[in-house]
């Protein structure tokens, strides 16, 4: 009894996800869900993933919202996709379509005909870094990938169940599957202008690798680019994606990676070594940026890495 009620819920929360209408639904559909992950990561998520097969489909007569980004991957049949930016295509096995948050849409078997789909839900910031970099592009919301078996393979291998489900795990999980997103978006790479860096933003980012152990002065650093500090804040954060504050203090934060690795010195040495008041102030900033404490990234080195006897 609770085995079929748990196989009810699990049908209607694949319904619900991709907006199946009543009409779909009174027709026999079937569904695997692969995960559902709850552990939202700094870069984003994958919030479920899995298959879905459709034995038959009917035209719906109203586009529909997502609210996160989805890949619906067709292995088996053929149908129909269209979105509000006016995009209309048949799609067959081995089309790729790449859903939006808030762009409505729908796609399905056509008539009295059947197909078989994987899907990846995810949201995030990273996502939205990767579609204002058009590496995820709504003008080109279809892609072919062939052959079938292996990209199914790669999407599976991608968004696997890590083995420990840590907030760590979760984050190199994301960076797989964004390493994938760009094997997609490879053909419409090559149609983006390549951008030459501007010289000021070399000079600036050079200003603020160096001097590590000391405080630096930003309005001075617009200034010897040729900048107010406003526009040179704002102008950072474009290219860079941090502000130049927070790119300062991840350039320190991996110096400190770096001399964690060195067993001789103690947390409080690399503390002082960098400018840090004591080493409580520098523990409190290395996990704001790495998201553990000095110790603990010191801990998680391999072995022969790092081994040191300080009591901290």
């Amino acid at each position: 009894m609770l085995r079929d009620a748990a196989a009810e819920c699990l049908y209607w929360q694949i319904a619900c996800i991709f907006w199946l209408d009543a009409e779909i639904m009174s027709h026999m559909m079937e569904s695997r869900l692969l995960f559902r992950n709850d552990v939202r990561t700094p870069l984003g998520r994958l919030t479920t993933a899995g298959f879905v097969r459709v034995h038959a489909g009917v035209r719906r007569s109203a586009l529909r919202v997502l609210g996160s980004y989805a890949l619906v991957y067709l292995l088996e049949g053929s149908g129909h996709f269209q979105d509000a930016n006016h995009i209309e295509r048949r799609v067959w096995p081995g089309d790729m379509m790449v859903i939006f948050p808030e762009i409505s849409h729908e796609y399905g078997p056509v008539q009295d005909y059947s197909w078989s789909e994987f899907y990846v839900v995810f949201d995030g910031p990273a996502f939205d870094l990767w579609r204002e970099a058009g590496l995820l592009n709504p003008a080109q919301p279809v892609h072919h990938l062939e052959p079938v078996d292996e990209w199914l393979d790669r999407l599976r291998t991608a968004v696997a169940e890590p083995r420990a489900v840590t907030l760590a795990a979760r984050t190199l999980e994301i960076c797989r599957f964004l390493e994938l997103l760009t094997e997609i978006a490879a053909p419409t790479l090559a149609d983006l202008p390549v951008a030459a860096e501007p010289t000021w933003l070399a000079h600036a980012c050079s200003l603020l690798d160096t001097e590590l152990t000391r405080d630096h002065d930003l309005a001075g650093v617009a200034q010897e680019v040729g900048m107010s500090y406003e526009t040179f804040r704002k102008q950072f954060q474009q290219h860079v994606g941090v502000p130049p504050a927070r790119y300062r203090a991840i350039r320190r934060i991996d110096a400190a990676c770096a001399m964690l690795q060195d067993p001789e010195l103690t947390i409080r040495a690399i503390a002082a070594s960098l400018g840090f008041s004591d080493e409580f102030h520098f523990s409190r900033r290395f996990k704001q940026i790495t998201g553990v404490s000095p110790r603990e990234f010191r801990r998680r080195l391999p072995r022969g890495s790092a081994q040191t006897h300080e009591q901290l």
